[in-house]
């Protein structure tokens, strides 16, 4: 049997996400990376594990597919509006699936009107950092079981 299919998140987050981690653990650190710009690969990264299309992806970070790719090409870097957005979209990522079991099961409930949202689709407030915080403090309530 393939090791993706014993340890499915091991094939699903790369190096680079993980070593992310501390930076979306500690605000001042997450500030700072995206200062620094993250990488666009990066971004795309961040997508497969949300189970997003580059076309989503895009329109998430208020680009084009086209311009996320030729950025990957170059091995450039995202402006810090749209790396804080990546970064804040993997913590999410990270706590979604920590409290849906599976990214796949997450992924299902991103794409589906929430109720502690106001029926909003949590996917479709991902495009802000307001939004993404909107969206981890709902699963934050499924979490600790708070759904009124």
């Amino acid at each position: 049997m393939p090791a993706a299919a014993i340890h499915p998140r091991a094939a699903v987050y790369s190096t680079a996400l993980l070593s992310l981690a501390t930076a979306v653990a500690d605000p001042y650190a997450l500030v700072m990376a995206a200062r620094a710009g993250v990488p666009a690969k990066t971004a795309f990264d961040v997508a497969s594990v949300l189970h997003l299309r580059a076309d989503e992806l895009a329109d998430l970070l208020h680009t084009t597919t086209k311009t996320l790719r030729t950025y990957r090409e170059a091995k450039k870097r995202l402006n810090p509006a749209a790396s804080e957005q990546v970064l804040k979209l993997l913590a999410l990522a990270r706590r979604g699936e920590e409290v849906f079991g599976a990214p796949a099961a997450f992924r299902r409930w991103l794409s589906k009107p929430a109720y502690g949202l106001g029926a909003q689709v949590p996917l479709a407030l991902l495009e802000t950092s307001g939004g993404i915080d909107l969206v981890t403090e709902e699963i934050d309530r499924i979490a600790y079981g708070d759904l009124a």
